[in-house]
C-alpha cells in the first residue's frame, strides 16, 4: 500500500501542478478533501476548491515544475519533500506579476483513504518566495519599492 500512497501522491505533483492537468484531480482527490496551509486564509475543501487552487498557482507560474526531493509512505500517511520552481507571470495572492523566477522547498504530509488523497498539510518557504518575488525584503536590507 505505501507504494500505491507514493505514486498517487507523485501524480498531484506531476500532473496536477507541474503539467497543469486539472481533470487528474478528479482521481487523485477525495470529494471532501480538505488541504491545510498556513499561508492561506482558510482550508481548501472539496474536489472543486483543490482544483482552484492548483489553477492559482499554474496561472501564477505558467512553466510551474515541482520536484520530488523525497518521499516516504507510512499506513496511510505520505510525506515529502518538494522543489517548487516557476516563473511569476500571473498575480499570486494579490501580488501583480513581477517576472520573476522562484525556486522554494516545502514539505507536504497527506492522508491517504480509498486510494485518494483525503487530507493534506503543507508547509513551503513562502518567506523566502515573497523576498525572490521582491514583495518583501531580506532582513538588513531596504524595503523594496512600490
Amino acid at each position: 500500500m505505501s507504494e500505491e500512497n507514493k505514486a498517487i501522491f507523485r501524480r498531484q505533483e506531476e500532473e496536477l501542478f507541474t503539467q497543469g492537468n486539472l481533470a487528474a484531480a478528479d482521481e487523485l482527490y477525495a470529494p471532501d478533501y480538505v488541504g491545510h496551509d498556513p499561508s492561506n486564509p482558510e482550508d481548501i475543501r472539496g474536489l472543486d476548491a483543490a482544483k482552484q487552487a492548483a489553477a492559482d498557482y499554474r496561472n501564477a507560474f505558467p512553466d510551474l515544475r515541482v520536484t520530488v526531493e523525497d518521499v516516504i509512505a507510512e499506513g496511510d500517511k505520505v510525506a515529502a519533500r518538494l522543489r517548487f520552481r516557476g516563473t511569476h507571470r500571473g498575480e499570486l495572492d494579490g501580488i501583480a506579476p513581477t517576472g520573476r523566477r522562484v525556486d522554494c522547498t516545502g514539505i507536504v504530509i497527506s492522508r491517504m483513504e480509498g486510494g485518494k488523497i483525503a487530507e493534506d498539510w503543507a508547509n513551503f518557504d513562502d518567506l523566502g518566495m515573497m523576498e525572490q518575488l521582491g514583495a518583501i525584503s531580506k532582513p538588513g536590507q531596504r524595503a523594496p519599492s512600490p
